[in-house]
Order: C-alpha cells, then structure tokens, then sequence
C-alpha cells in the first residue's frame, strides 16, 4: 500500500514502497527492498544499515527523519515499566508504554495526539484533542519498543494509549498491515481498544485480519455510560452490543468488555448483575481495572477488597473476569493515565 508523505507526513515510516522506490530511484531496485526490511524487520536507522554502501546511508539518514523525537523516558516497576513522551514533528506529543514481562513484552501504542471522547476519568480526554497520528507515527512506536525489547520478543500490540483508535481508521489500519506484514507480529496478539465507535467496528469486522476487538463498557446501563462516556448518546449499549455481535460472528473471536471500577459509581453488586447480562451472551471476557487517579478525576477508585468482590461476583454468574495489573501508576504510565506528561501520577486514595 502506498501513503504518501504529507507536510506532517514527514518521518522514514510515513513512506510507503512507491515513495521509497521514487527516493532511491538512482539506485538498484534490491536497495528498496534493503532499506524497508532495515526499518521495519530491524528497527535499523539508516545511518545502521551496514548493507548500503556509506554515502547512501548518509543520504537516507538526512532524508528519512524519525518521526518521534524523545523528550522524556519515566521507569517503574524496577524498569519492567518504561514510558515514553515523544515530540511529534508538529510539536504534537504523546506517549507510548513498554510493560516487560517473564520472556515477552507488550506495547501500549497511541494513536492521537490527545481525544475528542472525553471520557470523564481519563486524562488523555481531560486533555482534549490535538490531531490524529499519521500511520508512520503510529508503527514507529511499535518499532522503537521492539528493538527496546531486546532480548525479550515484543508479544503483544495494544492499542490502548491515547486516542481513540477507531476514529483514526485509516491510519490505524495501514499501521495494523505494517505492524502485521512488515514488523512481523501476528495479528492474534493486536488488540483494539475502543469506547464505543459503532461504524468502526463494523469495519474492523470485515478486514482481513482478525486482530482482538476490546470495548471499554464501564457501565452497563445508558444513564450512567452516558455519564462516564459520553459516545453512548450516540451509540447506546443496544447498537453498541449489536455491533459487538456482529464482529464476534464474522471473526470467530472472543471480545473483551474493559470495566474501570469507580468505588460507589459502578461497583456495586447490581453493577455486575447488568455487566453479566451483556457478557453472557456474547461469551465475553471482562477485563477489570482498577481505576487509576487522574487530576481531573477526584472519585477513588474501587478498593483491593471491593475489586475482588466484584470479580468474584461476575464469576459466580459464570462471566470469566480477570484483574489487569496495574504497572507504572507512579508514573502516569496506567490505564487512563497518559495526558502528554513526563510527571508523576496523583496520589490514589484507594491504596493508600
């Protein structure tokens, strides 16, 4: 596929092979095929690829710029959790989140410079939107963290940092192709994460690739998830389930109802009653979060005891739920947490 490079289109992995091919045009045509497996099935620079002669290097290094810039790197967790604050050619930033694991690692990858969802306790949406990533900003993150792995293997995508991906469609999946054909990870370890973006997954549910389809609920009942997300007042719990649905046929996988819990706002027993109503059916797995603290959010989140209760409740109505593990909520690098900020994370009362 080709995309063409823009005036914010301007990093080495905004270029498609028809672009690259027009760059080295002087040169014999294996030399595109050098440079792309050096970027991609690398993570090379140009200037590392010792397979080009020294003056091409040179000249590629000068050309084909990174499309992040560095600006801070935060550890956590004994270095197992890394985040990244990169600077966008534009000045844009946004952040992207390495969790080390026994032998693997997973990447939490954004895909906008901030969000227009405004979902009332993430950060990213307190934040407000700047713009979309370009399908080169997007797959550098995935690059970067693999070859930052090493000697680990890069496991698992998640699109799960800021933004919403299914508003950035496109872009997101001429990356997802990238990140699958060219980088060189299955599309089964790809997850998406959306709030709720009906016309998007519909589309998922008919691409070639079946990558995982990860829907952040929190409520169950359009009055509070209209609260807590304001999307569901235009795609309520009964088309959002549809469209759930749909995608579960087409696909053949198993979906995943991501729920931050709130103490007294949706974690309450009657709470889990109406997320199993929606999760039985569909045979889906409930990923629980506990909420993690965001300055423009001030209600804690769920405590130890209460998490479990909830948990073990949705097991009792035969729902298969798990607890994600938080990592790097001492430095804003959790669930909910990126804002384009190198600080550290507000203090959560729930664990204190």
């Amino acid at each position: 596929m080709k995309a063409t490079a823009t005036s914010t289109e301007c990093g080495a992995y905004d270029l498609g092979r028809e672009d690259l091919t027009v760059l080295l045009i002087d040169q014999p045509r294996y030399r595109v095929d050098q440079v792309w497996r050096g970027l991609y099935g690398k993570g090379l620079r140009p200037a590392e690829m010792t397979d080009l002669p020294q003056e091409l290097r040179s000249r590629l290094d000068a050309g084909l710029p990174p499309g992040l810039r560095l600006s801070a790197e935060s550890k956590s967790d004994g270095g197992k959790t890394v985040k990244w604050l990169w600077a966008l050619s534009d000045g844009a930033q946004v952040e992207t989140v390495l969790m080390r694991y026994p032998d693997r690692a997973t990447v939490c990858v954004s895909t906008q410079a901030g969000c227009a969802m405004r979902c009332t306790f993430c950060a990213t949406g307190q934040a407000g939107f700047a713009r979309n990533l370009t399908t080169g900003e997007i797959v550098e993150q995935v690059v970067v963290a693999k070859r930052a792995a090493e000697p680990d293997r890069l496991s698992n995508v998640v699109f799960m940092g800021m933004g919403e991906p299914l508003a950035n469609y496109d872009r997101l999946w001429e990356a997802i192709v990238r990140i699958n054909g060219d980088v060189g990870l299955s599309a089964r370890h790809l997850t998406v994460s959306t709030v709720g973006v009906v016309p998007g997954i519909r589309r998922l549910a008919h691409e070639a690739l079946p990558v995982n389809l990860a829907v952040s609920l929190h409520a169950a009942n359009d009055a509070l998830r209209s609260s807590l997300v304001p999307l569901n007042k235009r795609y309520p719990i009964a088309v959002l389930m549809e469209a759930c649905r749909q995608y579960q046929v087409a696909k053949g996988r198993r979906l995943s109802f991501e729920w931050a819990l709130i103490s007294g706002v949706n974690d309450r027993l009657a709470d889990a009653d109406e997320l199993a109503a929606l999760a039985q059916p569909l045979g889906a797995h409930v990923n629980l979060i506990p909420l993690n603290p965001t300055p423009g959010y001030r209600v804690r989140g769920t405590s130890p005891a209460g998490v479990r209760a909830f948990r073990d409740h949705l097991r009792r109505l035969r729902v298969n739920a798990t607890v994600r593990q938080n990592r790097g909520t001492d430095i804003a690098a959790a669930c909910g947490q990126l804002a384009a900020g190198a600080g550290t994370a507000v203090r959560n009362p729930a664990t204190s």
